[in-house]
């Protein structure tokens, strides 16, 4: 494969040999480098690239892939360009664009974002050679290389992927792609192991907390009752049988379709080190330990960016067909959207391992949008559950896994011996007795008419955008100024999630929990204060 450092050298024969003949993915092709200044529009881009294919003799149907800094990759306007183009848009760290050489470098570029140039570098780190240096517009720049012959484009049709090894061509196993760094190594990137609870620990202060989606009031007393009276039997080793047939009674699966984890984050890390995927697309924005977990088993990661402007709601084509793998909650945090059961339930094919992350599922009256039942879609289909968020277990940790039954029993035998404690598969049988269903629905039904006021509450402020339809234990806003708004929230008393730690949002979102109306009143005076 051709290096960064070739590039100088083989440019010029590239452009007099021509690039003509080659024509979409299949012939080729090429790879668009992009440069972008915020809120660049999709026209302006769009109108730039064709400028530069013409230079080429060559058209839309040649680009494989866009290619820009991976702090970019939130822009709409380069998204926007990227599903016009019909194309995977694909971020790299500023260190891994720094280190290519490019025609054109500039200081203020560098001192800017880290690397002295967007466009040429973005464009070369296919290990390829540059047809185009870069050409400019107002607000963006492209360059445009050849690929390699022997680089592996990632698969038209992935609405987005981020973040390339900061080694091109480097990989630990030669039958994968070359695998993507952690989020922490990425510039510009979420950071994908904030979680809410840390907006509740603040040395000194006492917050109302909006910011963990945990049902107030719980465990219920009776289920204290119940976790308290294992306390004598903790001497035994834990004993999963009668747990996980309860679990499997609750769905209607047979036992060797349940295996029981420490929390469904363990379901995360176990999927993560079992399975060997060469496409894993997460669809975001989501729960963001899913990735965080496929990359620390060093699987590269392609992420389907849903849009507000879609309302969050997965559409025909976000999915790339290439995937292998794909995870998508639902209903999904932070967005609070429930898509349809058969929206979700086409996305299963031979081949496929596909990863439904329920753990909301049952702040729904009904759970209408449940898989969990369902055992004879194609391919591999997952959905993994959580007791935390209902019951207020998260302490405890219990979750489960439900899929195939060879699967199960290969991710059971990642797992370390006795994995669930004594109590928390107490309260996995607890927790899936009819009695306790009944009042989990009763829960539901009380927290969609708690919902439902702080949806009102929050339509009295013009500057406060809730996008789609809400159905879950929280809602997603965007506002200006968000950052400054949290920030005085919690002067105020207030603790509320931050949302640019998922992909695809940005510091204009905020997640805020649905409590009952007499502390979303109060949270509301202090929003109206705030704001």
């Amino acid at each position: 494969m051709a290096t960064p450092e070739a590039v100088g050298a083989t440019a010029g024969v590239d452009r007099a040999a021509g690039v003509g003949g080659t024509t979409g993915a299949g012939g080729g092709g090429v790879v668009v480098g992009v440069g972008a200044r915020r809120g660049v529009e999709a026209g302006e881009l769009l109108g730039l690239v064709d400028a530069a294919l013409s230079e080429l003799g060559l058209g839309r149907a040649d680009v494989l892939q866009l290619a820009t800094l991976v702090g970019k990759l939130t822009e709409p306007g380069v998204r926007a360009a990227a599903t016009a183009l019909s194309v995977p848009l694909f971020g790299h760290s500023a260190e891994a664009l720094a280190a290519v050489p490019v025609p054109h470098p500039s200081p203020a570029v560098r001192a800017a974002v880290g690397t002295p140039g967007v466009a040429e570098a973005a464009a070369l780190l296919t290990g390829g050679s540059l047809l185009l240096p870069k050409r400019a517009s107002a607000r963006a720049t492209v360059a445009i290389a050849r690929p390699h012959p022997d680089h592996r484009p990632h698969p038209a049709g992935a609405p987005t992927v981020t973040a390339a090894s900061p080694h091109p061509g480097r990989s630990d196993r030669p039958d994968r792609p070359e695998a993507a760094p952690q989020s922490a190594d990425l510039v510009g990137e979420p950071d994908l192991r904030h979680h809410g609870d840390a907006e509740v620990r603040y040395e000194g202060a006492e917050l109302v907390d909006l910011a963990v989606n945990v049902r107030t009031g719980t465990p219920p007393e009776w289920l204290r009752a119940r976790l308290a009276e294992t306390l004598t039997e903790l001497a035994a080793y834990p004993d999963g049988v009668e747990a996980r047939a309860a679990v499997a009674a609750r769905h209607g699966r047979p036992v060797a379709e349940v295996l029981l984890t420490s929390g469904a984050a363990e379901a995360f890390v176990l999927l993560a080190r079992t399975l060997a995927p060469r496409y894993a697309v997460v669809v975001h924005p989501q729960f963001t330990e899913p990735e965080a977990a496929l990359r620390d088993a060093g699987h590269p990661v392609h992420r389907a960016l849903l849009a507000a402007a879609d309302g969050f709601r997965l559409t025909p084509g976000a999915v790339p067909e290439a995937a292998d793998l794909v995870v998508i909650g639902n209903p999904t945090n932070p967005t609070s959207i429930a898509h349809p059961a058969a929206d979700l339930a086409a996305l299963a094919r031979p081949g496929r391992t596909l990863v439904v992350d329920e753990a909301f599922m049952d702040t729904l009256p009904g759970e209408p949008e449940t898989l969990a039942a369902l055992r004879e879609l194609p391919g591999q289909v997952v959905v993994l559950r959580s007791l935390t968020k209902t019951w207020g277990l998260a302490g405890l940790r219990i979750g489960y896994v439900l899929g195939p039954a060879e699967l199960i029993a290969r991710l059971a035998a990642a797992q370390p011996l006795w994995p669930v404690s004594t109590p928390a598969l107490t309260a996995a049988i607890a927790c899936s007795a009819p009695a306790a269903l009944a009042e989990a629905e009763e829960a539901a039904v009380l927290t969609g008419e708690h919902r439902d006021h702080l949806l009102k509450g929050l339509a009295a402020f013009p500057t406060v955008r809730v996008h789609g339809t809400p159905a879950a234990s929280f809602v997603l806003v965007e506002l200006p100024d968000a950052t400054a708004v949290r920030a005085r929230l919690r002067e105020l008393g207030f603790a509320v999630r931050r949302g640019d730690t998922f992909p695809g949002l940005g510091p204009d979102w905020l997640r805020i929990a649905v409590r009952a109306p007499a502390t979303t009143d109060r949270f509301l005076d202090a929003l109206a204060r705030a704001l």
